[in-house]
């Protein structure tokens, strides 16, 4: 709409944008000084010596001849300074001059290549690399695919890769989570042989199957907590810091705000609302020059298209009005007392109510907030599809009923794990909701929960003691796989190796 209107604006001579304010005259300028008054100046300043050459005459400095003078020098000095380091005296900067750009994580990486790299093809292979990095930081194209594309040996390729995947942020260049974690793991000294074992059998430690996961790879269950916990100090996401992605900021279209009398004030937000005026008086000067047919026929269009203009923007923003006063009128409940209090609501039902069509309410609604006392919300969060109640009351919203699963999961132990026949049979038991196992586990997975089966073996791994001495197995594969004097002479390794005494 705001680029439609900016549009209008170009094209419609008789359109102009209401600013709300006058245009201020601009203020007279300093009248200029008289020439008299110069001269004398100059003439008075060349007669007089300066304290820099008086002081060079006695061979001494300024401030041992005129104590006074070097330090009003320097407070004149530092009047004169502004925030650049300069002495112009001009306006203050703007703030946002000082903002610090965000980085980007190409040049970031750039900067360090040429200091590792030596010659030009193994420069060029690295920027071809740092080009080829999705927005995680993970390799995102094939070395065979690079070397045939830059038509270089493959090996080259791969050795230069192998010398850039040390580079800051640690885990860029990595072509998979195995392999972002097992660099950072090898940074740190842990990636012993159980920890290689435990990156390679990712699958079943996503999938929480901790039973096939010992087994595989030969730990207990204090292991894999132990190991767990490093891999949690990691960053799976290495290039996050580096997100140059745009932040767009939502603004609300209409704010929501309780009156001290108890009752709900809505108003709109004008700096969204796009204001034109129909300049009539121009229109009526330019009229009575026109010459021809073709001009006359010009102006009465602009005339007809501003007019429509401005009524179409006059019934949009009361159009919103409406549609947002009965959306605070039904769900009234709900901004007293949070969401457990939200109501079913339709576009037919907020339609019929301000006898609209129910194709306007959804135009209206789309992509506008609302700036409530819970916080700012779209229009659109207010329309949830009703549940029927097993006692024949009043219908529950879906989104009070997600709510409501997620507080029975959120309060689960490890011994109490909810399955989702059972939050079926509590939420008709308890609420009188009349949902099916279907419906709940539909909710479930659209809040990314996972099953009461992966929650279960979730508790057990997280149910451990925060302190625990390694492991006499996991010391004993290190100890098989390194020879003596490569041990990590850290914490790890003195406990182990008391362990095996």
């Amino acid at each position: 709409m705001s680029q439609f209107v900016d549009a209008e604006l170009l094209r419609n001579p008789l359109l102009e944008r209401e600013d709300g304010a006058a245009d201020e005259a601009p203020a007279p300028p300093d009248p200029a000084p008289e020439p008299a008054i110069i001269e004398d100046s100059v003439t008075h300043a060349e007669r007089i010596q300066s304290a820099d050459s008086i002081a060079d005459g006695y061979d001494t400095s300024v401030e041992n001849v005129f104590p006074d003078q070097a330090s009003a020098d320097r407070l004149n000095l530092s009047s004169r300074i502004d925030v650049h380091g300069t002495g112009d005296g001009g306006e203050a900067p703007d703030i946002d001059q000082f903002v610090a750009a965000r980085p980007r994580l190409a040049d970031h990486l750039e900067a360090q290549t040429n200091l590792i790299l030596r010659t030009q093809a193994d420069r060029l292979i690295a920027g071809y690399l740092i080009d080829s990095l999705n927005e995680a930081g993970y390799l995102s194209v094939d070395p065979a695919n690079i070397a045939e594309q830059l038509g270089a040996e493959l090996a080259d390729v791969e050795a230069v890769l192998e010398a850039v995947q040390g580079c800051d942020p640690l885990g860029v260049f990595a072509r998979n989570l195995r392999e972002c974690l097992a660099m950072q793991l090898a940074e740190r000294d842990r990636l012993d042989p159980m920890m290689a074992a435990l990156l390679d059998n990712l699958e079943l430690l996503a999938s929480h199957d901790m039973v096939a996961l010992s087994r595989a790879i030969g730990a207990d269950r204090e292991d894999i907590a132990d190991m767990l916990a490093e891999l949690r100090q990691l960053d799976p996401r290495p290039a996050r810091a580096f997100d140059s992605g745009p932040v767009e900021a939502v603004v609300p279209d209409v704010f929501v705000r309780q009156s001290p009398a108890g009752d709900w004030q809505i108003e709109l937000n004008s700096d969204v609302l796009p204001r034109v005026l129909v300049n009539r008086v121009y229109y009526a000067s330019v009229s009575k020059k026109a010459r021809n047919s073709a001009e006359k026929n010009f102006l009465t269009d602009c005339l007809q298209t501003a007019n429509w203009l401005t009524k179409s923007l006059d019934q949009r923003a009361q159009t919103m009005l409406k549609v947002a006063a009965e959306i605070v009128r039904q769900q009234d409940g709900f901004l007293l007392h949070g969401i457990a209090h939200l109501r079913p609501m339709t576009l037919k039902m907020v339609a019929e109510a301000i006898e609209m069509h129910e194709s306007t309410v959804s135009r209206v609604t789309a992509n506008k907030y609302l700036s409530t006392p819970l916080g700012l919300l779209e229009m659109k969060y207010f329309f949830t599809t009703a549940i029927a109640a097993s006692d024949g009351g009043d219908q529950h919203s879906a989104e009070a009923v997600r709510h409501r699963i997620r507080q029975l999961i959120d309060g689960e132990t490890v011994k109490s794990v909810l399955s989702d026949d059972t939050i079926a049979d509590m939420l008709k038991r308890e609420q009188g909701i009349d949902v099916a196992r279907r419906t709940v586990a539909k909710y479930r997975e659209g809040m990314n929960i996972p099953s009461s089966v992966i929650r279960r073996r979730q508790k057990k791994v997280s149910n451990k003691p925060p302190e625990r001495q390694v492991s006499v197995a996991r010391f004993r594969m290190t100890a098989a796989f390194l020879p003596m004097g490569q041990l990590d002479p850290g914490p790890m390794a003195r406990r182990g190796q008391s362990a095996l005494r």
